[in-house]
């Protein structure tokens, strides 16, 4: 198949209040133009709109019918997302029946990583068939539902596309992709067969909310807390025990899993302290897990924006730490260009999880095709 152009839609559980959309020219395979990006705003209202619905699944837990918001919410960033591929693909001259498929990954509100005897449970916000309705192009989505139905974490999604980065950056092995959003994830390659990615444990997502509990802001800008306080070293050490971190891949996340209560009752550079070592220390114990070490990190995700957790991961992790943007990636846009890959895959009728990323028993096709 010839490469074709395809749009990718990711919003993060870090609820940043953005939409991140990205435009690849791909045959699902190699990645031919790396075309544009752009961070859309949310506006206000559904952003608050989505951390209420945050609210009402954890309280729902897959138990019972759905909450009613779900529907609304649904609803309100199916259109808002629209309109942002819409501006994306004319602001870069191109008209959507230039566009072979959409990429809509949807807003994760729960995630429930399999358990032994029981099969993992997730759900995404996302109605493919009213984005096909507004944008008149085919329209993949639910990428997840597939892989967990069939035994797997349903998560990370984005090994394929890791891959296909690394093959044109580096095949030895020796560097891994690291994803930092709201949760933490790793890819690893060995150059030939073997694609290996997990989550490794929290990310931005305690210190987000650890910082928006004290009222300064949404996030540890620059790192600029964590890099003044303290970290207390045997409070760490015992955070480390938690079990998630030895247990052996495929393994995956809830944004909730690991939450900001780790810093209860410490003060703001304290607490962000602690909580970026453990997402670095989390890292380099994920590392001890692959096949092979790797040397070098590449790391996307708007976690590479703070130097705090960049230095530590050279300090404590050992490990040389470089941002997307070193390869000549773009490193916002990683996701939602993933998911513009993806589609193209869906639409191919390729695999999208496999045994080393997600858990399933043999190489999976998954999303559903709106149009």
């Amino acid at each position: 198949m010839e490469a074709i152009w395809a749009v990718g839609l990711m919003t993060g559980t870090v609820l940043d209040g953005n939409i991140d959309v990205a435009l690849i020219k791909t045959d699902g395979e190699r990645i031919e133009d790396f075309g544009t990006y752009t961070l859309a705003p949310y506006p206000q209202s559904i952003r608050t709109l989505l951390e209420e619905t945050l609210r009402q699944a954890r309280t729902w837990n897959f138990t019972g019918p759905e909450p009613a918001i779900f529907r609304e919410a649904e609803e309100s960033l199916t259109r808002a997302q629209s309109a942002a591929v819409k501006n994306l693909v004319e602001s870069y001259g191109l008209a959507m029946a230039d566009i072979g498929v959409v990429g809509f990954h949807g807003q994760t509100v729960l995630h429930r990583a399999p358990q032994v005897g029981r099969l993992g449970q997730t759900r995404q916000l996302g109605d493919g068939a009213l984005m096909h309705s507004i944008l008149g192009t085919k329209v993949a989505y639910d990428f997840r539902s597939a892989d967990m139905r069939a035994g797997g974490q349903g998560a990370p999604l984005s090994a394929a596309y890791h891959a296909a980065l690394l093959r044109d950056a580096d095949a030895s092995g020796d560097t891994a992709v690291l994803n930092l959003g709201g949760v933490a994830n790793i890819t690893w390659w060995d150059g030939k067969d073997n694609v290996v990615a997990f989550d490794t444990g929290p990310a931005n997502a305690p210190l987000n909310d650890f910082i928006k509990s004290k009222g300064l802001g949404e996030m540890d800008r620059d790192g600029a807390l964590a890099r003044t306080g303290t970290v207390d070293e045997a409070k760490l050490a015992k955070l480390l025990q938690h079990p998630y971190l030895a247990k052996p891949y495929p393994k995956s996340l809830d944004r909730f899993d690991f939450g900001a209560a780790m810093a209860d009752g410490m003060n703001a550079e304290d607490g962000a302290a602690l909580l970026t070592a453990f997402t670095v220390a989390a890292v380099g114990k994920a590392l001890d897990l692959l096949p092979r070490r790797p040397k070098r990190l590449v790391v996307s995700g708007g976690g590479r924006h703070n130097p705090t957790i960049m230095a530590m991961l050279a300090s404590r992790v050992g490990v040389e730490a470089v941002p997307a943007e070193a390869l000549g990636w773009k490193g916002d846009a990683v996701e939602a260009e993933c998911f513009a890959f993806l589609a193209v895959r869906v639409l191919r009728g390729l695999p999208i999880s496999f045994p080393t990323t997600t858990g399933v028993p043999q190489p999976m096709r998954g999303g559903r095709l709106a149009g």
